[in-house]
């Protein structure tokens, strides 16, 4: 099953969400209409919206609320999206030109801003204290994960710890907050706002994990994203850091060196490295556990299609790319 059929159950609600990002990306300002019409034609799994569209059909309740709210959260992606990409001074995602490639960083960094306050004149407009509540600690917690992020690159002393406190801020925040608004446009109790929640956050870990696994594995063709990208940008993710902790002395100072100078021209030893220290099925093995949290979370819901595909995307998350 591919993850379009797998989100079936929020398909026609998802069609109003990107006819709302088109609506509210609208700006008299030609230059951020180009780049918002760059980034909608970009496309996208769109999987945070659709976690929205999820909890809240999960528990009963769909139409304009949740359809807002998804847009938020979109926006809000998109944002830290542009920040990361003149951060890492990345050139390509998703298989085209970044918006920093194609305009400048100033404007990649400008128009992300833009997003990030259109995002709050939704949350605004949505009328919910606790949902501006929700998605006010998960942005301010992706800004934290983002700097922890980047004192982490270039640093090959990283442990573990540190990785996963990057992966929670910057990544398993946004996906909780996604399914944290979705039960609170069903104005559910906290209990169950808690539920969904504990959901979003285990997919989240899970689907970095897997994300950092592909780095290393995926096809570029596939993916977008040339292979070893990371360790081009100094980044120490899973893979690398149990290649380091469990290779002889020769391969520790060659993980070592990759991670201070940004090896990409060492890739082909590292991943001999990454190969030989089974660092692949190791970090997916954590993603499976994640993924398994996931789905323990909301085994309890009542029976729907919104949680059939809740169920099926912690499974589909674990065999991404192979």
């Amino acid at each position: 099953m591919d993850l379009k059929t797998l989100l079936a159950p929020v398909q026609p609600d998802m069609q109003r969400v990107d006819e709302l990002i088109r609506e509210r990306l609208a700006s008299e300002v030609a230059l951020i209409d180009q780049i918002g019409a760059h980034i909608v034609s970009a496309g996208g799994k769109r999987l945070r919206p659709a976690l929205v569209l999820l909890s809240a059909g999960a528990l009963g309740v769909r139409g304009d609320r949740p359809a807002l709210l998804a847009a938020t959260i979109e926006f809000i992606h998109t944002a830290t999206l542009l920040h990361d990409d003149v951060v890492d001074d990345s050139n390509l995602r998703r298989g085209r030109k970044t918006a920093n490639a194609l305009w400048g960083n100033e404007a990649a960094v400008l128009s992300g801003d833009f997003l990030y306050s259109r995002a709050f004149q939704l949350m605004v407009e949505a009328g919910r204290m606790p949902v501006m509540q929700v998605m006010a600690d998960a942005t301010n917690a992706i800004a934290e994960g983002e700097v922890l992020q980047l004192m982490n690159c270039g640093d090959p002393d990283v442990q573990v710890d540190r990785y996963l406190r990057v992966i929670e801020l910057k990544t398993a925040r946004l996906f909780e907050a996604a399914c944290r608004v979705g039960a609170l446009a069903a104005e559910a109790s906290p209990e169950v706002v808690d539920t969904m929640g504990r959901y979003g956050h285990f997919l989240g870990m899970a689907f970095q994990l897997v994300d950092d696994v592909l780095d290393y594995v995926a096809d570029a063709a596939v993916s977008g994203k040339a292979l070893g990208t990371d360790l081009a940008e100094g980044k120490p993710t899973l893979p690398l850091i149990h290649a380091r902790d469990n290779s002889d002395e020769v391969g520790r100072a060659l993980v070592r060196e990759a991670i201070s100078s940004g090896g990409a021209g060492q890739l082909d030893a590292v991943l001999k490295l990454i190969e030989s220290t089974q660092a692949i099925p190791y970090t997916r093995a954590l993603a499976d556990g994640y993924g398994r949290q996931a789905a323990d979370a909301v085994r309890g819901l009542p029976e729907s299609d919104h949680k059939s595909a809740m169920l099926a995307l912690a499974q589909f998350n674990q065999v991404r790319g192979g």
